[in-house]
């Protein structure tokens, strides 16, 4: 078997989410029938993703790995003879792009590096959010992946109520909780700016996330940015570490995960160890320098 890392994209206003459900178009659904097809594999593919979205969620930099035997690799040789393996891969991101839809694309396929795991090996996994506040509303080019809100959004008040989040806290407050999941995590960076354009984006970037925890923090920061909450409100809420019934949770076509991070290539199965053994101690959940389990999430 060799592991082949995949980074991809998509556009996820017509998908389910990332994960494979029955019956419903998702990522990780088109992604393994595209490969099973082109690679004529004997059993599905099965990816694992470094972040599991949720539908209508965008990624532009989405990572995934998938183990396949070595020999399925010849399949993509054609009649040209056999080719190196940098060829063979070549070829196969551009027989995905012949055979998936425009809404998701994989730009390169590699083989992983040793140890690699492209869940828990990951540092970080950065977000960026998009709001527009124009009095006419959202660029109409642009209503996939822009969230309109009504009410004009002061960027000094959005900034100073998100410095109040930073650092590793419990973020029940802010999270669907999950069985034997903690919601721990190190929020490392929160901040907004203005884009020339006037669309307001938000960057977040932590360890990891738990399940609609970003669309929270925003919807709980739009309201201090519009001053239907004082700048200490979100802060107050994550003291409080239980679900606020006053947060809102923001539309989810405004996110998307722009990057995950790893480690150099020495340490990327140190780190993969160390991460799932915070996962199974997540029953019995302690601050850690990990910050939380790496499971996602949007």
């Amino acid at each position: 078997m060799v592991r082949l890392r995949l980074d991809l994209a998509y556009d996820g206003t017509d998908f389910s989410g990332w994960a494979r459900q029955p019956g419903r178009r998702t990522v990780q659904g088109e992604i393994e029938q595209a490969l099973g097809r082109i690679l004529r594999l004997g059993e599905p593919a099965m990816l694992t993703v470094a972040g599991r979205t949720d539908a209508g969620v965008h990624a532009r930099g989405q990572v995934a790995h998938v183990d396949v035997p070595d020999a399925s690799l010849a399949e993509l040789d054609g009649n040209r003879g056999p080719l190196d393996v940098h060829e063979r891969l070549a070829a196969l991101v551009r027989r995905l792009g012949g055979v998936l839809t425009p809404d998701v694309r994989v730009h390169r396929v590699c083989v992983a590096p040793e140890g690699f795991d492209a869940r828990f090996s990951a540092m970080f996994r950065r977000y960026a959010y998009r709001v527009s506040d124009a009095v006419g509303g959202v660029d109409p080019l642009r209503r996939r992946e822009v969230v309109w809100h009504n009410r004009s959004l002061d960027v000094g008040a959005l900034n100073a109520a998100a410095a109040r989040l930073l650092g590793e806290h419990d973020f029940a407050a802010f999270c669907k909780k999950r069985e034997g999941a903690t919601t721990i995590r190190e929020l490392q960076r929160l901040d907004w700016a203005r884009e020339p354009d006037g669309v307001l984006v938000a960057t977040v970037v932590a360890d990891a996330f738990c399940h609609s925890m970003v669309r929270a923090l925003v919807g709980s920061l739009l309201a201090a940015g519009d001053g239907s909450r004082p700048v200490e409100w979100p802060g107050q809420v994550l003291a409080r570490a239980v679900r606020d019934s006053g947060v809102h949770v923001a539309p989810a076509h405004g996110l998307c995960l722009e990057e995950v991070g790893y480690p150099a290539e020495p340490e990327l199965a140190a780190r993969a160890s160390a991460t799932r053994r915070v996962r199974t101690a997540a029953l019995q959940p302690t601050p850690s320098a990990l910050g939380g389990a790496a499971l996602e999430d949007e």
